[in-house]
Parts: structure tokens; sequence; C-alpha cells
């Protein structure tokens, strides 16, 4: 008896799993498709002389937050209107929120850049000694 609860229980959950595997297989596939997507970048990337460029941007862009569009009211009229927030500061309008923020994706990125030369120089410094 014990043996047929058991193989019971087994089928069931084999059927739950069978009738559910979508839910389970969609993530899979999903993190399949970038990693084929990331893998086919990097091929591409290994024949465009500006890929670092694009890459270090993409390194800039993880590290700043986005903007952030609140409902908020006029102080003159009373009248709802959409403002933007980035770092704090609201902003009128979306592209000018958005202008800034790409200002200072861009600073971070030229920071990579300003301090490539002296990492370089503390990496070959360690191979040689």
């Amino acid at each position: 008896m014990e043996n047929l609860i058991a193989t019971s229980i087994i089928v069931f959950i084999a059927i739950g799993i069978y009738r559910f595997r979508h839910f389970f297989l969609l993530p899979l596939r999903r993190f399949d498709e970038r990693n084929i997507a990331r893998r086919n970048q990097e091929l591409r990337d290994r024949a465009d002389a500006s890929a670092h460029i694009r890459h270090a941007l993409g390194i800039a862009e993880e590290q700043v937050e986005s903007v952030l569009e609140v409902d908020a009211r006029d102080p003159r009229t009373g009248q709802p209107i959409k403002q933007y927030i980035f770092e704090a500061e609201t902003y009128l309008t979306r592209e000018e929120a958005e202008a800034v923020r790409a200002q200072k994706i861009g600073d971070i990125a030229r920071g990579f850049y300003r301090d490539l030369p002296a990492a370089l120089a503390e990496r070959n410094k360690g191979k040689l000694n």
C-alpha cells in the first residue's frame, strides 16, 4: 500500500510539472535567447572598432538611475501635469530630463577612459614583478 501511495504522489507531481511546464520553461527560454543575443553581439563586437565605446556607455548607463515620471499639480493653475525627476531634480519635459541623464552617462563613460591609463599601468606593473 505504501508503494502505491508513493507511486501515486510521484505520478501526480509529474502530471503537475507537465501541466505547468510552460511556466517553468518560459524563463529558461528567455534566458537562452538573451544569452544567444549576447554571444552574437560579442562576435559582432570583435570586428567593430568602436565596440569598446558602446560597451563603456552600456556600463555607465547601468550605473545611472532612470528618469521618473510623476503626476503633479501646476502650482499656478492647479491643473494636473506630468513632471520628470532625475537625481532629485524636477524637469518639465522628458527630453530635458533625458538630456541631463545622457550627459551624466557620458561623464561616467569619459571617466572610464580617464582612469584607463593608470589602471593599465598598474596591471602591467603587477605582471613585471
